[in-house]
């Protein structure tokens, strides 16, 4: 090149499948060999990359390969552009088969949701999609809804779909799509027959910090400062069921929960936090994750 553009256009699959390598094996000597290729190899198809794009992509040392700033962005376009290229496959692979525009649904459904929404909301969707459309194999990740959360890792092209709490304060991302799919209150769950269950000790967790409730709890004089900060919802909610203290908790959170406790509704006034869906533009077309929000939102509706 002589005017120092970067010729993405050049890149082919197989380098971009050398780079993801490289970077999910944090090194190029284990990229080659989960690729079954030589080290350099390896080397030189990220040297040509980073070449195109005019861009160092990994921070070489000692302990391996680090991507750099340019290189995770450059790995979240890779991601992405890979699995629309699987996505096309199997959409095409399906559409020949069947002899019609609408295919057979097949293959891999890479999804992240939070922790209650993985274990009350998101089973019963995936029944009703796998019933349909038995060849979709769902592959579910836990992510926990703090900093990027479930958002991120669509972003970064390691799910197709989130499950995500939506917001003013957490809005979708502007390079996704997404929508909302419940509207959950919180409620006061205590120990079961406490007399006064306003002066137990709040227990709380970190990802409820980031709903849209700190308004509303600034408000409250008789909500105490959080003395115990807990793992995760169902932390809390075993702590609440053996006496320990009290927790403010969503409506996903409380399914299920044990007779030991109580649930007390806050009122009208009580806070609430959507939860909804966040998928690529490219993605939101795809039959498959079409497929899963239609069920996704006949079970939250």
């Amino acid at each position: 090149m002589t005017d120092g553009t970067a010729r993405t256009g050049d890149l082919a699959p197989r380098e971009l499948r050398v780079l993801v390598a490289v970077g999910r094996e944090r090194g190029f000597s284990a990229a080659a060999v989960a690729l079954g290729m030589t080290q350099s190899a390896v080397s030189h198809s990220v040297r040509t990359t980073e070449r195109k794009l005019g861009a160092v992509l990994f921070d070489r040392g000692r302990t391996g390969a680090t991507p750099t700033a340019a290189g995770e962005r450059a790995l979240a376009h890779a991601r992405r552009v890979l699995r629309l290229l699987d996505v096309m496959a199997a959409e095409v692979r399906g559409a020949a088969r069947d002899g019609g525009a609408s295919g057979t649904l097949a293959g891999p459904l890479r999804i992240a949701a939070f922790r209650s929404a993985a274990l009350h909301l998101l089973p019963r969707a995936l029944g009703r999609l796998t019933a349909r459309h038995p060849e979709i194999v769902p592959e579910v990740r836990i992510v926990r809804e703090i900093g990027r959360g479930t958002a991120g890792e669509v972003l970064d092209g390691r799910a197709d779909l989130g499950i995500a709490t939506l917001g003013t304060t957490s809005p979708v991302p502007p390079e996704l799509v997404g929508g909302v799919l419940v509207e959950e209150g919180y409620a006061l769950v205590h120990p079961a027959g406490h007399p006064a269950p306003r002066s137990l000790p709040l227990v709380d967790w970190t990802e409820n910090c980031t709903s849209y409730t700190r308004e509303w709890w600034a408000g409250q004089e008789w909500l105490p400062p959080a003395t115990v900060q807990a793992e995760d919802d169902g932390a809390v909610l075993s702590m609440v069921s053996t006496g320990y203290g009290m927790a403010v908790m969503p409506e996903l959170s409380l399914v299920g929960a044990p007779p030991t406790v109580e649930i007390t509704d806050l009122g009208p006034e009580r806070p609430t936090r959507s939860v909804g869906y966040v998928t690529t533009p490219e993605l939101a077309s795809s039959l498959a994750v079409r497929a899963l929000i239609r069920e996704l939102r006949a079970v939250a509706g």
